[in-house]
């Protein structure tokens, strides 16, 4: 017997959010909203939500933080829907391997310890994403790369300028580098990747690195523009990290 879910998904190719039930397309917003008066803005709020395309439009939640801004959590039905087969998807080119599959790879062919320095660069202080792809301790019950046999990990932190990255990149003969952008007011996230391409292409190292950049705003598609080799977004986890640098890392050897 087929699943439900496989019977669902065989009726149609137009989906939209799921809440209670198969395409009801129950979704929840919040945003701040100003304005002088209470009521004011919960009807604003009802109309606001109406113009982006949401029907049965119910306030969960306002709140007044601070006078004349009003917070709202608004639970609503969408009216649109998506065709899933006219969704073309740019990501990262892999085959997704475990731990143990990344380091039996490695061994198989020849390799001891592929140099990988992470950092968070520019005057970005956050260092929670790179830190769960490379501590040992990880994320989502999987070991960061440092925990892998077939790695050398050197973790910079955070507030790191290009310039700096790029010497130590040097200095550590890098083979891999990490770079995590969350803050990205004024696209400054887009400025900081630019400026490390550009150096590492002055220094005549951006060929002979793996460059991969990381963060809440990022997708394949900015880094592959930004001339990246992979840009990794949210729920990224270690082993896909780890999956693509040693597939690439292999196959640029092959290259050589």
């Amino acid at each position: 017997m087929k699943k439900l879910k496989d019977q669902l998904f065989e009726k149609t190719r137009f989906v939209k959010p799921y809440g209670d039930s198969f395409n009801d397309g129950i979704v929840q917003l919040s945003f701040t909203l100003p304005a002088t008066d209470k009521y004011v803005a919960i009807e604003s709020a009802k109309v606001l939500v109406s113009k982006m395309g949401i029907k049965d439009v119910k306030i969960a939640t306002v709140e007044e933080p601070i006078e004349n801004f009003y917070f709202f959590v608004v639970y609503g039905s969408v009216i649109h829907e998506v065709d899933l087969e006219q969704v073309k998807p740019i990501i990262p080119e892999y085959e997704k391997m475990s731990k143990e599959e990344v380091e039996r790879y490695a061994k198989e062919h020849g390799i001891e310890k592929i140099v990988i320095v992470g950092a968070t660069i520019g005057t970005d202080s956050h260092t929670v994403g790179l830190d769960s792809i490379l501590n040992v301790k990880g994320f989502k019950g999987e070991k960061g790369l440092e925990a892998y046999k077939c790695f050398k990990v050197y973790n910079l932190g955070p507030q790191v300028m290009p310039s700096l990255l790029v010497e130590k990149i040097k200095e550590l003969k890098a083979e891999v580098i990490l770079v995590s952008q969350t803050i990205t007011q004024r696209n400054m996230h887009l400025k900081n990747l630019t400026e490390l391409v550009d150096l590492l292409e002055a220094e005549g190292l951006r060929d002979d690195v793996i460059l991969i950049c990381g963060g809440s705003r990022i997708d394949h598609k900015v880094a592959k523009e930004l001339g990246y080799d992979a840009g990794f977004g949210p729920g990224t986890t270690p082993s896909d990290v780890a999956s693509f640098i040693i597939q690439n890392y292999v196959k640029r050897k092959k290259e050589v």
